[in-house]
């Protein structure tokens, strides 16, 4: 009996000691440190000018006229929302979605678009001088309306506007 308590005993020890070790080996889960939530909402005329929005989510809002000057807005989405005659210039839309938005009478100018996703969207009168739109995915007939008017270089990567889109 007294074999079996020890074998007991030690089965127990071993499952203590792998415990502990996970115990003290386990690191920490941290949150999204940009976890912001602007789902439908109305963000009219506000200024969010040299804001680090990267990884905000923005699906739906109501834009319209708000300042986004110089804003780090890598990975964020704007997918369904409507920024109409909203400034984005010098901000950075790397790795952005911004799926069927409106740009109408936006100002793009000197904004990096590199990697952004940008179908289904419009861009009317929007002002692209110096906008990087290099591997961005963008609707073929924005392209060409885009290309009508593209000029300028990136002054950050460099890269020229009709270039960066591929233009003819």
């Amino acid at each position: 009996m007294q074999k079996y308590f020890r074998h007991f005993l030690g089965i127990i020890t071993i499952i203590f000691l792998a415990w502990l070790l996970v115990v003290l080996n386990a690191k920490p889960a941290f949150a999204q440190l940009n976890t912001i939530n602007y789902s439908n909402a109305n963000l009219e005329n506000r200024d969010f000018s040299h804001t680090d929005l990267a990884g905000v989510t923005f699906v739906a809002a109501e834009m319209r006229g708000t300042n986004f000057e110089g804003a780090d807005l890598t990975n964020a989405i704007f997918t369904k929302g409507v920024l109409l005659k909203a400034n984005l210039e010098n901000a950075n839309l790397t790795n952005a979605l911004v799926d069927r938005v409106t740009l109408d009478g936006a100002n793009l100018k000197n904004t990096i678009l590199e990697g952004a996703t940008l179908t289904r969207s419009r861009f009317y009168d929007a002002d692209i001088t110096g906008a990087d739109f290099t591997d961005a995915l963008i609707d073929r007939y924005q392209v060409s309306l885009l290309c009508e008017r593209a000029e300028g270089v990136n002054s950050v990567t460099g890269v020229e506007t009709r270039e960066s889109l591929g233009c003819r």
